[in-house]
């Protein structure tokens, strides 16, 4: 967290103590514009009837792509660092909002 911390400052970026914090999700769904991706970030946990959205970013399809990318990089330098990452057969997956959507015409 300190090396965090210190790779921040160095680029110069500044971050609220709230912010800092972080917010815990564990589902997300992604939809899409013709101008804009949106990321919603959900928690549900057990008793939970429904999930809460708890943060939702909208960006450009080219930031969406870089973001892309600096996961799948991200997820591949972990990997290397500290084995596999396993997903539960039992999860829900990060959900496609247009997978649930009934399909149109313009």
């Amino acid at each position: 967290m300190e090396k965090d911390k210190n790779q921040i400052q160095q680029t110069g970026i500044d971050i609220t103590p709230d912010v800092a914090g972080g917010t815990y999700s564990n589902l997300a769904m992604v939809s899409h514009s013709p101008a804009d991706f949106v990321v919603d970030f959900l928690c549900l946990l057990p008793g939970m009837p429904r999930p809460l959205v708890k943060s939702r970013i909208v960006m450009a399809p080219e930031h969406a792509k870089r973001l892309l990318i600096a996961l799948n990089d991200n997820v591949k330098k972990y990997e290397n660092m500290f084995g596999e990452i396993q997903l539960a057969q039992n999860q829900a997956p990060m959900i496609n909002a247009f997978d649930k959507m009934p399909k149109g015409e313009a």
